[in-house]
């Protein structure tokens, strides 16, 4: 599975773009500012329906336009599909898939799937707890069927509950209705959260075996690299722990003790005006040799065990589909030594696509070995000028999509 052609309205700098893509390596380069980032964090947005750049949807689109488009051209064997995403300034994200009738884009996450790598990858080990449950979201969105459906139905309720709480606290409107709202809302949220809860913590089980294999290899078994969801509800976790024995008895309801934590954390919630427990402050623990990975782990050490969890997801998310991800590599190679450098690009030779940006010619890498190439001068490497893109020079006719390329 590869993108063969890719088109871009008012994407971030884009007004319009087209460009082609062939299968194996294809690098673009150009100075920084030219948005050769933009073209492939647009690709991610359409595998995973969120960016690792942004957590809202508005600074994707083009300053003074009202929407974005990503449109993309999937071939699989003799199989073309188009994928297209409308990235709203307001409202729900949309898309179709071959001209189809429009859908959320929820609901094509995944079909194309996609793994990123980029400069700040260390920020999963060393940085807050929302980068690494945004990598958890995306690794969701990959791997377990409908899971952006089950992320944006608790994220709704969890709002909703945050502003009834605001409300109790401002004693503004009828308070009792607020309070019979909270109740009902509560139940809800525990409901929701306990699913999505469930369905990380299969995520993380499914990524630690090959996380903790891939960093003994990169690493040359030097330490031992360990992940575990670390989660807000951890009665969750306690009830998976006493589950049944050899009479397969269930595990217990979880609901009733979690109900009742709510009960002590009103009156903290009410005065903040926010939930206090739930998914949303969920953690991935990372960890090396049995300590935690963020106070314990050097830089090298740190970049090591990022390299090796978007590896697994790869190793995962190729399994489970019975085909290769987009490899995306943003402007990574600065940031990493020789050693790592040499470790992913031999991984990334041998995959099906690879997107890779550079910010000039000169530091395009060797890449060595790989699918179409041989180990004296590599596979063959479809490169891109960004800056001829910019100047739509280069630009194709593509279906739907307006002819040349323009950047703002």
């Amino acid at each position: 599975m590869y993108v063969s052609r890719l088109a871009l309205d008012h994407y971030r700098s884009w007004e319009h773009l087209v460009v082609d893509l062939a299968p194996g390596v294809n690098v673009l380069h150009g100075e920084n500012g030219l948005g050769k980032t933009n073209i492939v964090e647009a690709v991610e947005v359409l595998s995973t329906g969120t960016s690792h750049r942004t957590s809202s949807s508005l600074p994707l689109v083009a300053r003074g336009a009202s929407k974005a488009t990503i449109r993309a051209n999937v071939t699989d064997g003799d199989t073309t599909t188009t994928y297209e995403a409308t990235i709203a300034a307001r409202g729900a994200n949309r898309a179709r898939v071959n001209s189809g009738a429009s859908r959320y884009l929820r609901d094509i996450v995944g079909e194309v799937p996609s793994v990123t790598f980029a400069p700040d990858d260390q920020r999963l080990v060393s940085g807050d707890p929302a980068t690494r449950r945004n990598f958890l979201d995306q690794a969701g969105a990959l791997l377990v069927p409908r899971y952006a459906d089950m992320l944006q139905q608790f994220t709704r309720i969890a709002r909703q509950r945050a502003a009834l709480l605001k409300q109790l606290g401002a004693r503004e409107g009828a308070f009792d209705a607020a309070l019979s709202g909270l109740e009902i809302w509560t139940g809800q949220f525990i409901e929701a959260g306990l699913a999505l809860t469930r369905v990380r913590a299969d995520v993380v089980d499914r990524l630690a075996g090959p996380y903790a294999s891939i960093y003994a290899r990169l690493a040359s078994g030097r330490g031992e690299a360990g992940i575990s969801y670390a989660p807000s509800f951890a009665e969750v976790l306690q009830a998976r722990q006493t589950a049944s024995g050899a009479d397969g008895e269930a595990a217990g309801d979880p609901r009733p003790a979690i109900a009742a934590h709510f009960q002590r954390l009103y009156a903290g919630e009410v005065s903040r005006g926010v939930n206090l427990i739930g998914p949303q402050r969920d953690d991935l623990a990372v960890t090396l040799d049995g300590m935690p990975a963020r106070e314990f782990a050097s830089n090298g050490e740190m970049w090591t065990m990022a390299l090796a969890l978007k590896m697994a997801l790869f190793e995962v998310v190729a399994a489970d589909r019975g085909a290769s991800p987009v490899v995306i590599l943003d402007d990574v190679f600065a940031q990493l030594d020789e050693s790592r450098r040499e470790q992913i690009l031999a991984f990334a030779a041998a995959q099906d696509q690879v997107l890779v940006t550079v910010a000039a010619a000169g530091d395009i890498p060797r890449i060595v070995g790989g699918k179409d190439g041989d180990d004296a001068h590599g596979p063959a490497v479809n490169v891109i000028d960004v800056a001829r893109l910019a100047r739509g020079a280069d630009a194709p006719d593509a279906p739907g999509a307006p002819r040349g390329a323009s950047a703002r």
